[in-house]
């Protein structure tokens, strides 16, 4: 389901003043729906660590000032979607306004590591998300099968799948998923 700029306003209004039950660890908006996800599971937080130790590693060569971090909203009123991806690349400085999320054109690699409990919505919707917003790179990492798939090009015409141990190329980073562990 689609909404308009005065339906996004309000379910980011609704969100705003949420109560947060324990567990929950994301809310988002998407398709006119408000939805809150479960926090994760410690492994998957350790695939987030290890992406991005490596590529803060690196940045400071290929994009000083910014760096790769979770926790940040990434909003595009526009489309009416709320996302908050597992980590981003972003301007360092982007963190010193008081906006209450990231805008798309400040990003340049959204990351997510997919879930038990939802895998359709990373490799499907947010696929279609992040390509609509403009992001010019998506980094899924899917630990129930030790695999990953690059999405670049505009639109994301271009995948590239890898599995865990492979040396990966994303945009000007290189990542070592020898280091990633699965669920199992």
């Amino acid at each position: 389901m689609s909404t308009g700029p005065a339906g996004y306003a309000r379910l980011r209004e609704i969100t705003a003043h949420l109560p947060r039950p324990p567990g929950i660890g994301k809310v988002e908006i998407a398709d006119g729906m408000i939805v809150m996800t479960m926090s994760p599971v410690l492994r998957h937080e350790s695939v987030v660590h290890h992406l991005a130790r490596q590529l803060n590693a690196q940045l400071a060569r290929t994009h000083p000032g910014h760096l790769a971090h979770g926790g940040a909203d990434l909003e595009d009123v526009g489309l009416g979607r709320l996302r908050n991806p597992d980590l981003m690349v972003f301007a360092e400085s982007a963190l010193e306004n008081d906006e209450p999320a990231l805008l798309p054109h400040e990003v340049l690699l959204v990351v997510e590591v997919v879930s038990t409990s939802n895998p359709e919505n990373d490799y499907h919707a947010k696929v279609r998300d992040y390509a609509a917003m403009g992001i010019p790179l998506y980094l899924l990492v899917d630990p129930r099968k030790g695999t990953g798939v690059v999405h670049d090009e505009p639109g994301y015409t271009s995948r590239k799948e890898f599995a865990f141990g492979d040396t990966v190329t994303v945009g000007p980073w290189s990542l070592d998923t020898g280091v990633l562990r699965t669920y199992v």
